[in-house]
């Protein structure tokens, strides 16, 4: 049978979700838990390829066993095995042909930015910290162009296939402020290799005045060829939520969740 956890992870000491050879990685550590669980070596898919440093609050993931162990009890006996940085948060038992990638409708990032001018030994690991005043409602304007079908070729580094399409489908972009943190949020339908932190550094120069809305919609419609947009640090953005047509799906034969 299918199963699908939704993880979450503080990614610091890791080089991304995906396994590398000689570097930590978050899925070496969730199929490290299911072997010792399970005693089977299943390939966990997971829904996105964070980079090295990037968190996950939503992070579907889905592996194959043969493990009649109640859900609840699955759960809490990979949260024994997993280190301290990562943890599950549900479990479902889903189709046999469930994909969390193939299958995802759209995915949620968070960039947090802490606005202040001293740094913060509590923020250091999830916020970016920017010393110097920033417009937010001129940010949140910019955003808006983010939105819709366009080419981010501008806005990422260079793909794994160079034939592949760099035009990703946006569905909403927003930036606000709370006390000192400021958040971009984006939904989209994927995301290029440091899309997300390079739109985050092109509104953080908004924000700063060295970028106009127009100068930003001009790099997404790639008029502004001289303009690059430099990323902001990994460890500001999270994987919040992906979305399906129908997860969680339950089979009937189990319970099917764990809160």
């Amino acid at each position: 049978m299918r199963l699908a956890l939704v993880v979450e992870y503080e990614g610091t000491a890791f080089h991304g979700f995906q396994y590398q050879i000689n570097a930590p990685s978050i899925q070496e550590e969730l199929e490290k838990a299911i072997e010792a669980v399970t005693g089977e070596k299943p390939r966990v898919r997971g829904a996105g390829r964070t980079d090295a440093g990037v968190h996950a609050i939503g992070q579907v993931v889905a592996f194959d066993t043969a493990s009649r162990l109640p859900l609840e009890t699955l759960v809490r006996a990979l949260n024994a095995h997993l280190p301290d940085d990562i943890g599950v948060r549900e479990g479902h038992r889903v189709a046999s042909d469930f994909d969390p990638r193939r299958h995802a409708l759209s995915r949620h990032y968070r960039y947090t930015i802490v606005s202040r001018r001293t740094r913060s030994p509590l923020l250091r690991r999830t916020a970016c910290l920017i010393r110097e005043p920033l417009a937010v409602q001129e940010m949140d304007r910019a955003s808006q162009a983010f939105v819709g079908k366009h080419d981010f070729a501008r806005f990422a580094t260079r793909v794994e296939n160079p034939l592949a399409s760099t035009v990703r489908h946006m569905y909403r972009a927003a930036v606000s402020k709370e006390g000192e943190f400021i958040r971009f949020d984006i939904e989209g339908s994927s995301f290029l290799p440091r899309q997300v932190r390079r739109m985050a550094g092109a509104l953080v120069d908004v924000g700063r005045g060295r970028l106009s809305a127009a100068e930003l919609a001009g790099m997404v419609d790639l008029k502004e060829t001289a303009r690059v947009a430099q990323a902001l640090s990994p460890h500001g953005l999270c994987l919040m939520a992906v979305k399906y047509d129908d997860f969680p799906t339950n089979t009937g034969d189990d319970d099917g969740n764990e809160h």
